[in-house]
């Protein structure tokens, strides 16, 4: 349907919205309203799969995980994490640094995303590392990438977005402990370039703190940490579906953000409810909208298409994972991730499939080339909320991202190309 014309109306109808100015959503919404007036679809049907499209039990996950994120991160949670990794690293030459990137993991694993993450963690590492002598450019840069440890540590709203883009054949659990691995690889890779980069240019040592401290520090920490513990653990010793430790974890960051760390003002929770309810309404445009643009493309036959042309080019694994991560790479540059989640999973997969990798492993290194996009100019979220943060031009900040860019780079082709640090863990629950 729609013949060799139907595809290039409806990604030419979008990138040409998207040219224009027009949002993601609003711009994947018209193009599939476009290509059906062409090719004689009832409008009626696409309209249907904009509501079938956020009509899904595992989507009231991410609803969950940005309440509690945004709980325990307005709640004392962010603070107390910092302190909790200065009593591992902070002792040691450049160790600010590497609390920033120790922080933003354990932080990770309790918001689920890269911007919640530099809002919170940012805002307080940035000064702190400035004022200690650190140039503010390699602040913000930490900041940024070690950020993205939350798109690939459980619990990812990006992952679940993912299950969804995927038909919901890519099991959600086990798409979050395969990011379990990578993620951590992520903040020692980061950690290592703090440290060389400390040592080069001479920035301070922290102190090393006492046990009695370290022991209070962490007593104060357990709490909010027992969040991980519910996410994951709930999920991996199958007490909880993903969506279910969602609601159990934020039942628990409520009640520790309320009644243990006492830091966040009953008047303060309807601002907190509104601003959880406008990032969900942005996040369930876009799924709704890219459900009628993938129903399109699946009447254009693209997924088949583009499998056929690209197995045309190559039917060698390795090279053919060279070229989605560098396709991912360049477009993860120009749009926002859920949008390009939603778009190139129904294309992608398939060619991945055919040649043998698998879906829990292609999800994986389709998170962390996207997270790459996150900082990378001119459409870098996480870039703009960082460099706002840390009051640094963003020309600066990127003239001097690439050391950072080359260390996320060399996790993404090891995980690429060694399938056993995404599926080793889940392989331990699933067989």
């Amino acid at each position: 349907m729609g013949g060799t014309f139907g595809p290039i109306i409806l990604l030419g109808s979008l990138f040409g919205l998207l040219i224009f100015g027009m949002p993601i959503a609003y711009a994947l919404g018209l193009s599939a309203v476009i290509t059906a007036i062409f090719a004689g679809v009832p409008l009626e049907a696409v309209w249907l799969k904009v509501s079938d499209g956020v009509d899904n039990f595992a989507l009231l996950a991410i609803p969950f995980f940005v309440f509690a994120g945004a709980l325990m991160a307005e709640g004392g949670m962010a603070w107390r994490l910092v302190a909790f990794a200065n009593i591992f690293v902070g002792w040691v030459r450049g160790g600010l640094a590497m609390v920033n990137v120790l922080a933003s993991m354990f932080f990770g694993g309790i918001s689920g995303s890269s911007v919640a993450d530099v809002s919170s963690i940012g805002s307080i590492m940035i000064p702190m590392m400035k004022k200690q002598g650190y140039d503010d450019d390699f602040s913000v840069n930490v900041t940024i990438t070690s950020a993205t440890q939350g798109i690939v540590i459980p619990p990812s709203h990006n992952a679940i977005i993912y299950s969804f883009a995927a038909g919901g054949t890519v099991s959600i659990a086990q798409l979050f402990l395969a990011g379990i691995i990578p993620g951590i690889l992520i903040g020692i890779a980061l950690m290592v370039l703090a440290f060389i980069v400390s040592s080069k240019r001479g920035y301070p040592k922290g102190r090393v703190v006492s046990r009695r401290e370290a022991l209070k520090i962490t007593w104060e920490a357990l709490a909010g940490l027992f969040t991980i513990f519910i996410i994951v653990g709930g999920v991996i010793g199958g007490f909880f579906t993903p969506t279910e430790s969602a609601a159990v974890a934020v039942v628990w960051a409520f009640f520790v953000t309320m009644f243990i760390y006492r830091d966040l003002k009953w008047k303060e929770l309807p601002r907190i409810l509104h601003n959880t309810v406008k990032t969900v309404a942005m996040v369930m445009i876009v799924i709704g909208f890219a459900s009628a643009f993938a129903f399109m493309m699946t009447l254009m036959q693209m997924p088949a298409k583009a499998t056929a042309f690209m197995l045309a080019l190559s039917e060698n694994k390795i090279v053919l994972l060279m070229m989605v991560n560098v396709m991912l790479l360049v477009l993860g540059t120009f749009m926002d991730m859920a949008p390009l989640i939603l778009i190139c999973t129904p294309i992608l997969l398939p060619v991945m499939q055919a040649v043998g990798v698998d879906s829990v492993h292609f999800g994986i290194i389709m998170l962390l080339n996207l997270g790459i996009g996150l900082v990378t100019p001119p459409v870098g979220t996480t870039l703009f909320v960082g460099s706002a943060i840390g009051k640094v031009p963003i020309e600066r900040v990127a003239r001097s991202l690439w050391p950072f860019w080359l260390a996320m780079l060399a996790v993404l082709l090891a995980v690429t190309y060694v399938p056993a640090l995404a599926l080793w863990v889940p392989s331990l629950r699933y067989g």
